[in-house]
């Protein structure tokens, strides 16, 4: 066999095994989105305990696609693995801010800062629609708390300020999140100023003494 036989050789053999772990990784970039979904979902629905199960699934899957696609810079480096890592910090994080816990850091859930923030961006989009339950349960002290935490996040954002091509468009995200977070700022203003409504009718119905019967006649 010539040299260039075992050259071409080699390089097939080193092609076929970085093929294996570029499959492998999108087969687990796809798992990790499922499991990130469906843990987002668990968090919405006050499900904690099948949310932690699924995030603690989610880790395993993400370490399992980290530790095989650091091989290969271009493959960790891909779009859908650092889509897929992005997803896993927006479920990390959402469930973190609407249970008032310890937000987690990118290195304690071992994802790429631009992930992180893009994830931390997205994470806005769950949590208006947490504070828009929250408001059709009538409980506006959890909308205004869940509202307190979007405007922390777009005032983070905001001050990271550097090229797309480091930040992985973490502009573009930012600039979602302020169409959300004032949206979300519109409904529980709305909110808030029919509670105050509410209570001053019925204050004002206490001190006119307006018959029980007759207030419910009106309600």
């Amino acid at each position: 066999m010539n040299p260039l036989s075992n050259i071409i050789d080699h390089i097939n053999q080193a092609f076929e095994a970085k093929s294996k772990v570029r499959d492998n990784t999108l087969i687990r970039s796809r798992e990790l989105i499922r499991y990130c979904a469906n843990a987002i979902r668990a968090t919405q629905r006050g499900d904690d305990t099948e949310s932690q199960n699924l995030l603690q699934i989610a880790q395993t899957a993400a370490t399992e696609m980290i530790t095989a696609a650091q091989s290969y810079p271009d493959v960790y480096h891909a779009g859908y693995t650092q889509d897929a890592l992005k997803e896993f910090a927006e479920a990390c994080l959402t469930r973190a801010i609407i249970l008032e816990q310890e937000i987690p850091t990118p290195e304690s859930i071992k994802v790429e800062y631009a992930a992180y923030l893009n994830g931390l961006a997205e994470a806005a989009g769950e949590l208006r629609r947490f504070a828009l339950d929250a408001l059709r349960r009538g409980d506006v002290p959890q909308a205004e708390r869940i509202l307190g935490n979007m405007d922390d996040i777009y005032s983070l954002l905001i001050t990271v300020d550097f090229p797309s091509a480091i930040t992985d468009n973490l502009r573009r995200n930012t600039d979602m999140v302020r169409g959300v977070l004032e949206r979300t700022r519109g409904d529980v203003t709305t909110a808030v100023r029919q509670e105050v409504m509410k209570e001053v009718l019925q204050k004002f119905e206490q001190r006119l003494e307006i018959p029980l019967s007759i207030r419910t006649a009106n309600a």
